[in-house]
């Protein structure tokens, strides 16, 4: 923090006492840290500072401004990088919203493989929790936004293991109906069973069956599958999965969406998060306000024992905070 004599020596103006200085500086970096920015306080504040208040900013503030060799005041290059996409952050979430979910899909799938293997999970959220209406729309919208195919972009830019099980997660038509197999389901829990057993010689993304199971069966049938699988085990399958996060992300997102989006929602809201983790809270906010907010919200108060609406009134700043909390509440205005 600034020094009190550095404070004084660079505070000339009398309008502003060094009391009220000292609190708009709190105010100010309050409205800089989280995510978003504090639009109006900004506004009512740095407006109407001079250029000894700005210096005394700069000097009280070090994890934006540094000096140089030469003593040069500059802004830290990371800290220009954030400050652009928190001040994008609400202009960002308002483009979202306001695109068809079949574009908005299609978008953040094209998105998703561009970022590499960091966005692998963006891809199998969008396959496994979309219904099989709207993930075809989704296949739509991107083959008239890129003039290529979902699966063949997949296909190309996913270089590792995952790349069969993606192809075919995004290549699904689910059956959605509530009729169910049980004596299929069993006989395939023994096949993922083995599968799993035998991990060490054998990758279960490189595995057929696997893969065909995951891809093409209803979304009942394998959460069906999965309790037999237990009693084979006498493990849940989120045991047995280990490490391998495309194979947890994909049984989350297909057996306990609320779950998984609760997963990403709060490691978005880490203060560490690095910009990629911090753009889950929008994508999972904007894309699931009206499918079943209620149940993510209820699902988070029971995980972390606090509201979702409390933890992004501490999480976020500004206009983005506000859009955030009226899209979780739309619900409780219908």
């Amino acid at each position: 923090m600034i020094s009190k004599h550095k404070l004084i020596s660079s505070l000339r103006s009398p309008s502003l006492s060094l009391m009220a200085f000292s609190e708009e500086l709190g105010v100010v970096n309050e409205a800089f840290s989280g995510l978003g920015i504090d639009e109006k306080s900004l506004i009512s504040i740095l407006g109407k500072w001079d250029a000894n208040q700005l210096k005394s900013f700069r000097l009280g503030t070090s994890r934006f401004f540094g000096e140089d060799e030469r003593s040069f005041e500059k802004l830290v290059e990371h800290q220009i990088n954030q400050l652009k996409n928190d001040f994008l952050r609400f202009k960002s979430a308002l483009v979202l919203w306001t695109m068809h979910p079949w574009e908005r899909d299609a978008r953040l799938i094209k998105d998703a493989l561009l970022d590499g293997p960091k966005s692998n999970n963006v891809i199998v959220e969008i396959a496994c929790t979309r219904s099989s209406e709207e993930l075809l729309g989704a296949r739509r919208a991107y083959h008239s936004l890129y003039e290529r195919s979902v699966e063949e972009d997949v296909a190309s830019y996913i270089t590792t293991t995952e790349r069969k099980l993606f192809v075919a997660l995004v290549s699904a038509y689910r059956y959605q109906g509530t009729k169910v197999n049980e004596e299929l389901a069993k006989s395939e829990a023994k096949i993922v069973f083995e599968a799993f057993k035998n991990a060490d010689k054998k990758n279960p993304l490189l595995d057929d069956d696997v893969v065909t199971i995951l891809a093409i069966r209803s979304k009942l049938h394998i959460m069906s599958l999965f309790q037999h699988y237990k009693k084979i085990s006498a493990n849940s399958i989120d045991v047995d999965l280990g490490t391998n996060e495309s194979l947890k992300d994909t049984v989350q997102c297909i057996c306990a969406p609320p779950t998984y989006f609760c997963k990403v929602i709060e490691a978005a809201m880490v203060k560490e998060a690095d910009e990629n983790t911090r753009e889950g809270l929008t994508r999972v906010i904007i894309t699931r306000a009206d499918v079943d907010m209620k149940n993510i919200k209820e699902e988070y108060q029971h995980k972390y024992a606090i509201t979702l609406s409390e933890r992004i009134k501490v999480a976020a700043n500004g206009n983005y905070k506000d859009f955030l909390l009226t899209l979780i509440s739309r619900e409780e205005t219908k």
